[in-house]
């Protein structure tokens, strides 16, 4: 079976962070860091090269393949942010709605600028992913 490339590593979050040319892009990635720390009461530790992500869990599926990843986390990418929701969005449509503008994938919520959106909402949206991540698995 293969193993999981995205790990926890030592790397500075930081330093990472110092690697966002755009100054309006690094400003949204620190916002969504205050927020996921806020969320989770964890330090931020980079995921790979990067992700930035907050707090664990663990999971052991039907399979017996398990693993360790972030209750929350977020990426600078060229097109947009990409902020990971764990738990889906599928237990918060109504605070969707009231989110603003974004695309989403299955475990991923994908901003243009924080400006687009609730900033109150998404605080909220971790907040509620986190809270049920940790009740469904073990978590740090």
């Amino acid at each position: 079976m293969a193993e999981l490339k995205t790990k926890k590593t030592d790397a500075s979050v930081k330093a990472f962070l110092g690697t966002i040319a755009d100054p309006k892009k690094r400003s949204d990635c620190e916002a969504v860091c205050r927020m996921m720390r806020a969320a989770t009461g964890s330090p931020a530790r980079m995921w790979g090269t990067s992700i930035i992500g907050f707090g664990s869990y663990e999971y052991r599926y039907d399979s017996g393949r398990s693993g360790s990843w972030m209750l929350c986390g977020v990426a600078p990418r060229k097109q947009n942010l990409t902020i990971y929701i764990m738990s889906g969005f599928s237990k918060f449509a109504a605070r969707m709605k009231r989110l603003g503008k974004y695309k989403t994938g299955k475990s991923c919520l994908y901003v243009k600028s924080l400006e687009d959106i609730d900033r109150k909402e998404l605080q909220a949206l971790i907040e509620d992913s986190v809270k049920y991540m940790r009740a469904k698995y073990t978590s740090e």
